[in-house]
């Protein structure tokens, strides 16, 4: 009897739990509204029920336009595309009536954030808020959720949805990162079996390298609200300054074993310049969560984990908007339903949570209507009282106009107005010329924007960070710039930003030679030796006809080559059109310095280049060096994955890239194929952790310094956050340069600001020669450091070259390619792998 009990129970619970696994549209519905029949559900349209399979994007999109198409309360838009081609949409989702002036209420809500806005009755407008999902792929409960969440938009009926629709224009955004989206469902749903398995050790919840996380070239995008590099980002930045919406949510996922987070965060890692109004508003929503959690018995927290910091997260990058960003963190199932210490976790479950809080903040938004659009008003009116004590920025590099341009992008991107430079001038040493310089006026609508984005910070309220502490953007680029000068060098306002044109070169019987400042020589460089074309890098500085030419300067001559030279002319022109980089005909090889048949200018070859990725690389950092190659420089980049590693025949690359990792990429095999590879001529590239597995495995010895971290008068509650405080999670600091080292061509200063979130600190040489790239005596210019960190960092070493029979292996201590935005360090790559050779 006993046993037919237990029996009974396990044939109970299974029934119970096949039922939690498979649910139908009422399961996450509300029951105090009617529906309307002629709205299709989600399974009318892409066939089954919402958590029954993941959604892939293509499904998604078609139930959004089957939507748009049944329902007068959505219109439907597509603002772009991903690198993989999918649209990025935007549904415009509110009251028929609304719909029908929508373009009034747009003007009508910016407007509340110019300098008119006071005349404004926010009693009587729509608030707007910003609803966005699943921008890591591989936490897809957010855009599972948004199909019934369109739904119930949609088609809900009755007085509750009509106040909710009357009063609110939602910006409804099902996919903020539609290939990783896709990735992941087709990971998950080629493993789902008819008897769900939620054992964690299934193969379901644990996808390849490199997952479903990121985008196409495995970017995390929610570091790129403030950079604005991604296509995706641009879509959605364009969408949030069109209309400045009131609230922002962002719906994510986290540990399997964890409950569900709401914002705010810990309330100490704010950023000092968000508005404490904000917090406070952000706690009011808050209630309506706990609310609407507590009614469908979920277990949530807030206060913890997550902060308000990095204005590049998309729940942070509202909060200096004038706007109330709002994370959600999910406990992720990773498939369709896992075991966690909270019982098995069903990816229905998790899609429920995202439905309710989802509609909380509706009803919050509603709730707090006039409370929002005032503090909204308040904020811009706030920020122009600080911005009328005036003042302007001018930023610039008078032999780099490319990276200028780009910065001048994100600013254009964020609204944020400038002007040309009226004429060239000096301050504190640096030349601001015409043309590859711009002013910032601080007095302006975005003015706590550009406080954020060029603020320099070394002062914390706390010493944990959950993303980077340090983004100034004029050292990410490594651009000069200034605060001490006012409107008064101010030209024209930029309207329709350009690149700077570059003039086309004459025909030259002689040669032609190329600076290596700009950001875009590699790639003009690449595109020479691609088509067969000698060219020689210079080693020693010289001048001609009046011009000064720095070291790294690039000769291509006009005698030997396949073509001839008015065939090479028009190339060379081609180039310069497409790379926008200055390239000048000279007539004459006597030069003051060295001349054009010096020695000192060493010939170049095509480099082929190879990076491993696959298991035990990161992702992130693999990926910002295959779009720096594919999208920047048009450069051919072979992916070899570590598994094949063993049986790839390295004799056809120059170079072989090894960026941070964790140790298990590749073995003692491999490291002794790489040592024979390097000694028949090849180039070792890599990046952090790769510096500790060259050491280990005699591929360049080095020594880093450790010291033991002894605690003393910190209780047992404490220790992790004593432990975090010794984090370097994101911060920016002086390195001095060795500019005639091949490593530091193209650099015109002789300092560089680097990113730097290790601790691996590199003894610096005992020869002053072999550190071309030293953190300075007095290194830290923004962002968070222990003392201890501080002290060992001063005066270490940020890069090492050793040589092995004909090659070369070369090391960095940081990622200089950080996020796609550190524009400033990228050519050390470049140099690397051009001029390798020549360490």
């Amino acid at each position: 009897m006993k046993k037919l009990f237990v029996l009974s129970l396990v044939f109970i619970s299974a029934i119970s739990l096949a039922q939690e696994y498979q649910v139908d549209l009422s399961y996450y519905l509300p029951n105090d509204v009617s529906y309307n029949k002629n709205i299709p559900t989600p399974k009318n349209v892409v066939g089954h029920e919402v958590g029954d399979w993941h959604i892939t994007h293509d499904k998604l999109v078609q139930y959004m336009y089957a939507l748009a198409n049944a329902s007068d309360r959505i219109t439907i838009e597509n603002r772009g595309a991903t690198f993989e081609g999918r649209p990025l949409l935007l549904l415009t989702i509110t009251s028929p009536s609304n719909h029908a002036n929508i373009e009034t209420i747009k003007k009508n809500h910016v407007a509340l954030t110019e300098s008119n806005a006071a005349s404004l009755n926010t009693a009587a407008m729509p608030i707007v808020v910003y609803q966005g999902f699943s921008i890591h792929g591989n936490e897809p409960s957010g855009s599972n959720a948004a199909l019934a969440v369109a739904y119930y938009l949609a088609a809900a009926q009755g007085a509750k949805i009509d106040e909710l629709l009357n009063n609110t224009v939602i910006l409804f955004d099902p996919a903020f990162n539609p290939d990783g989206l896709q990735r992941f469902a087709y990971w998950a749903n080629i493993h789902k079996a008819k008897n769900i398995n939620p054992d964690p050790n299934d193969r379901e919840y644990s996808e390849v390298w490199p997952g479903g996380r990121t985008n196409h070239y495995w970017f995390d995008m929610n570091r790129d609200w403030l950079p604005v590099q991604l296509p995706e980002s641009r879509g959605r930045i364009t969408t949030f300054h069109d209309w400045y919406p009131n609230i922002l949510t962002d719906h994510h996922e986290m540990g399997t074993n964890s409950t569900f987070f709401f914002q705010p965060g810990i309330p100490s890692r704010t950023h000092p310049l968000t508005p404490k109004k904000n917090q406070t508003l952000t706690a009011a929503i808050g209630k309506y969560h706990a609310k609407a959690l507590d009614k469908i018995g979920s277990f949530y927290y807030s206060e913890e984990d997550y902060d308000d910091f990095y204005y590049g997260k998309g729940s942070t990058f509202p909060d200096i908007n004038g706007s109330i960003g709002i994370l959600f963190e999910q406990a992720s199932s990773r498939g369709h339903a896992q075991e966690s210490d909270n019982g098995i976790l069903t990816f229905p479950f998790t899609i429920r949570n995202q439905f309710t809080t989802a509609l909380s903040t509706l009803e919050a938004a509603v709730g707090l209507r006039q409370e929002i659009l005032e503090y909204q008003r308040s904020f811009f009116a706030d920020s122009r009282k600080e911005a009328s004590a005036g003042g302007a920025i001018i930023f610039g590099d008078e032999k780099d106009a490319s990276k200028v341009y780009h910065l001048a992008e994100i600013l254009q991107r964020h609204k944020i107005k400038f002007h040309e430079l009226n004429s060239d001038f000096t301050v504190q040493g640096k030349t601001y010329k015409k043309g590859n310089s711009y002013v910032i006026p601080k007095n302006q609508k975005q003015h706590r924007l550009i406080n954020a984005m060029f603020e320099k910070r070394t002062q914390f309220q706390d010493s944990l960070f959950y993303d980077i502490s340090a983004w100034t953007f004029p050292l990410a680029f490594n651009l000069d710039y200034t605060e001490e000068a006012g409107m008064s060098m101010a030209g024209m306002e930029v309207a329709n930003l350009k690149m700077k044109p570059v003039q086309a070169t004459g025909t030259s019987n002689y040669g032609y030679l190329m600076e290596w400042h700009d950001y875009y020589a590699p790639k003009a460089l690449y595109k020479i030796l691609k088509k067969g074309l000698r060219a020689n890098v210079a080693m020693k500085q010289l001048e001609m006809n009046g011009k000064e030419y720095d070291y790294g300067t690039i000769l291509i001559p006009v005698q030997n080559q396949s073509l001839s030279a008015s065939e090479l002319a028009a190339f060379i022109n081609k180039v310069v059109s497409e790379t926008n980089v200055t390239i000048t005909g000279v007539s004459s090889g006597l030069a003051t310095g060295i001349d054009l048949g010096s020695g000192e200018f060493r010939a170049l070859a095509l480099p082929k280049v190879a990076i491993v990725i696959g298991d035990g690389i990161s992702s992130y950092d693999a990926g910002e060096i295959w779009h720096l190659f594919d999208q920047r420089f048009d450069m051919l980049l072979t992916k070899i994955d570590s598994r094949d590693f063993g049986r790839t025949d390295l004799s056809r690359y120059t170079d072989i890239i090894l960026t941070n990792g964790w140790g298990s990429a590749l073995d003692k095999g491999d490291a002794e194929k790489l040592k024979t590879w390097i000694q028949s001529g090849g180039t070792l590239i890599g990046y952090k952790n790769a510096g500790k597995w060259f050491n280990d495995h005699d591929l360049l010895k080095m020594e880093f310094t450790s010291k033991k971290d002894t605690v003393r008068n910190v209780n047992f509650e404490a220790i992790g956050n004593h432990r975090g405080a010794q984090v370097i999670g994101g911060a920016i600091f002086e390195t001095r340069l060795d500019r005639s080292h091949p490593i530091a061509f193209g650099y015109k200063n002789t300092t560089l600001p680097v990113f730097r979130n290790s601790t691996l600190f590199l003894k610096e040489d005992p020869n002053s020669y072999n550190n071309p790239i030293q953190y300075t005596e007095n290194p830290l210019l923004s962002g968070y450091i222990s003392k201890p960190n501080l002290e060992k960092l001063k005066n270490t070493s940020a890069f090492k070259i050793g040589r092995s029979g004909r090659g070369r292996v070369v090391y960095f201590t940081d990622n200089h390619n950080f996020r796609a935005f550190w524009y400033g360090t990228n050519k050390l790559l470049f140099n690397a792998i051009f001029f390798g050779d020549e360490m």
